[in-house]
């Protein structure tokens, strides 16, 4: 593996963060529901602590982050590790740094006394969902994503 490290990001790294958000849309073809801004994010993850951000570096380029927040779980009695978000750019993958990613989150999650640790993948992203499996990780088949958008919940 090349010079590979994993950091907490700061503010100064807002710009690289929206980068890895805009990547991560276009790879997943939503580009166009990105509503982030630089202001938005320092905002919401430097002030109001909303979520937390992992940034990866190869020989001091950015390479892609991960984005997560605490979710509560009734049935564990305590919090729980929310993954949002983790990308890596395209010419970054298949070198172990997702994995590297996936031991730092779960050394956070056991740190902070996490429940458990989940997230979402798109169905047709067979190659994360390859990469899940491998780390041991199940798919709950027998539950649906429910959500209301801005536009309903200002309707409600």
């Amino acid at each position: 593996m090349d010079d590979f490290l994993i950091r907490k990001a700061n503010i100064e790294d807002t710009p690289l963060i929206l980068n890895c958000i805009k990547g991560i849309a276009e790879y997943e073809k939503l580009s166009h529901q990105v509503e982030a801004t630089i202001a938005s994010l320092e905002t919401s993850l430097f002030t109001q602590e909303d979520a937390h951000v992992l940034l990866g570096f190869e020989n001091g380029v950015n390479v892609g982050f991960a984005l997560y927040f605490y979710n509560y779980s009734t049935f564990k009695g305590r919090k729980g590790l929310y993954l949002e978000d983790l990308f890596l750019f395209p010419e970054y993958r298949s070198k172990g740094y997702g994995k590297s990613f996936f031991k730092e989150l779960i050394h956070i999650a056991k740190s902070e006394n996490c429940g458990r640790m989940e997230w979402v993948c798109l169905d047709w992203n067979q190659p994360a969902i390859d990469f899940y499996h491998s780390l041991g990780a199940k798919s709950l088949d027998d539950w649906t994503i429910f959500r209301i958008d801005e536009s309903t919940l200002k309707q409600l």
